[in-house]
């Protein structure tokens, strides 16, 4: 069954590379008192991920904060050394946490996830945005496969 708009967000341990190596992020921490903005990818450095997704969150953080999201966040069935390389391969920084769902658990809790074998891809998240309130959704966007546009950065901040 896939979420839907006020679900809880399931459990699930993501991880985060950063200068402190791997950390585990537990998403019941992670979502607890805050507003995030959750975008995920079918995987990082593909080409519509690359070029439009991941930048137009970095690119509009500063317009997603001054709306009420805490944190902003993007998740992919990647390792974390894959994403902490594209998060510095894109000048990610600060603006958003880059989480790694490297067995595709926590696509698969949601109920988005998607088979990419036909491509070479294995298993993987569907594109989706949403925005999830103290570990709630609020918003959520799930991009038709193949698609782009409704869970851009653009759409998410015509909808706070």
């Amino acid at each position: 069954m896939t979420i839907s708009v006020g679900d809880q967000i399931p459990a699930a341990t993501l991880r985060l590379k950063n200068e402190d190596g791997i950390q585990e992020v537990k998403t019941d921490e992670f979502f607890k008192g805050k507003r995030v903005a959750l975008f995920a990818v079918p995987g990082a450095f593909t080409p519509t991920c690359s070029a439009k997704h991941l930048p137009g969150f970095v690119d509009n953080a500063d317009a997603l904060k001054g709306k009420g999201i805490d944190s902003i966040a993007c998740v992919s069935v990647n390792d974390p050394f894959v994403m902490g390389a594209w998060a510095e391969a894109q000048n990610v920084g600060d603006k958003v946490a880059m989480l790694a769902d490297g067995n595709g658990e926590f696509a698969k809790a949601l109920g988005l996830e998607m088979d990419g074998s036909g491509f070479g891809l294995g298993k993987r998240s569907h594109r989706y945005s949403m925005v999830v309130n103290d570990g709630k959704v609020e918003i959520l966007n799930v991009e038709p496969a193949g698609s782009f546009g409704e869970s851009s950065a653009e759409a998410l901040l015509g909808q706070l």
